[in-house]
């Protein structure tokens, strides 16, 4: 028997291509680990903004948090009845408040002196007319 047959003879076989993307998904999460931990946090820290670093530490602990939600699943424990289950809602409501305040960074700025100026020359003001149409002389025959 060769190790493919082997190997499928262990599960069944609707679940081969799940595992197989599985397998792929943590060699994925392995590079990206690996290259995360050959820079020093300090180092990768210094180069951020404190917004970025904030990003950066959410989704380091939201990862962890997450591969721990896999082992519980792995080990047979419901990981919804576990205290990671509120972790994990907690750190997503830091995410949220984090891209709240970087939304607002991007928002663009009103110029308020700009924008008044604009209104009130686009504005028609029947006052300033009716003014304007008195001051002037009335186009007509003059008298002798």
């Amino acid at each position: 028997m060769s190790e493919d047959d082997i190997n499928t003879e262990e599960y069944p076989t609707e679940i081969h291509d799940y595992l197989a993307a599985f397998e792929k998904s943590l060699g994925s999460v392995d590079e990206m680990l690996k290259t995360m931990m050959s820079v020093s946090r300090s180092e990768l820290l210094q180069k951020l903004e404190p917004l970025e670093q904030a990003k950066l530490d959410l989704v380091s602990v939201y990862t962890l948090n997450s591969m721990f939600w896999v082992y519980l699943a792995t080990q047979g424990i419901n990981p919804k009845e576990h205290p990671v289950k509120q972790e994990l809602e907690r750190i997503r409501t830091y995410m949220n408040k984090v891209r709240e305040i970087a939304d607002k960074k991007k928002a663009s700025k009103l110029d308020k002196g700009a924008a008044s100026r604009f209104v009130r020359n686009a504005l028609w003001e029947p006052n300033a007319e009716k003014e304007h149409t008195s001051k002037t002389p009335a186009k007509g025959k003059k008298r002798k």
